[in-house]
């Protein structure tokens, strides 16, 4: 009985992660997208979310505090349930990262700032950093190594196409003197979305440790 309760109690907790996760996606898409569009009622929409997200981590990590002291458990079953902590917690800073971004729009909004070329990197690195999130959390859920080290493989992609825009943005921001804080608003959120990868790389480690016990860096 014990151990059909840990399991429905370890369940739950899953389910958390993967509601989590989804509302992280959410967060990366609408963030970006309020950017490209300059949408500011999309960006604060982003915003305001956040504070739901927090307390999706707190819940998390109540019951990860709840599972341990009521079923003491060891081994692999204690670094799953550790881990799902450390997992809430880099997603948690993944939403902050894209709401910096909403925050990035709301600027370029209020500054009424220039978008002086169509963003088409910045959308990919969002997409790339979304589908590291979803397959960071399945790979969780199904204790799927391999799926881990191959999602964390396209931070590579992420980390190329950042110094490509980093490098893009710096030439504008030389030929042109008014492109400058644009260009540098844009390259905050470069940045940001390669810390969003970082983090989901940090996840697939935790995967690695969980069903090999070994630390693993896969950055």
């Amino acid at each position: 009985m014990q151990r059909q309760s840990f399991h429905a109690e370890l369940q739950a907790l899953q389910q958390l992660l993967l509601d989590l996760g989804e509302r992280v996606e959410i967060a990366i898409s609408q963030s970006i997208l309020s950017l490209k569009n300059l949408n500011r009622k999309q960006a604060e929409g982003v915003i305001a979310k956040d504070v739901e997200i927090d307390k999706m981590e707190e819940r998390i990590d109540n019951g990860v505090i709840k599972l341990i002291a009521t079923q003491q458990p060891v081994a692999k079953d204690l670094r799953r349930i550790v881990t799902a902590m450390t997992i809430a917690s880099d997603m948690e800073r993944m939403a902050d990262l894209a709401q910096n971004i909403a925050e990035i729009t709301v600027v370029f909004v209020e500054k009424n700032l220039e978008l002086f070329k169509p963003l088409e990197d910045l959308p990919r690195m969002a997409r790339l950093s979304q589908e590291m999130v979803h397959d960071g959390i399945n790979s969780f859920i199904d204790g799927n190594v391999g799926l881990a080290k191959k999602m964390a493989q396209r931070d590579d992609e992420v980390d190329r196409l950042y110094h490509q825009i980093v490098r893009e943005l710096t030439e504008y921001m030389i030929d042109r003197r008014e492109w400058i804080e644009p260009a540098t608003q844009l390259a905050f959120v470069a940045r940001h979305l390669e810390r969003i990868a970082d983090h989901a790389t940090n996840i697939a480690e935790s995967v690695v440790f969980i069903e090999t016990g070994k630390r693993a860096d896969l950055n």
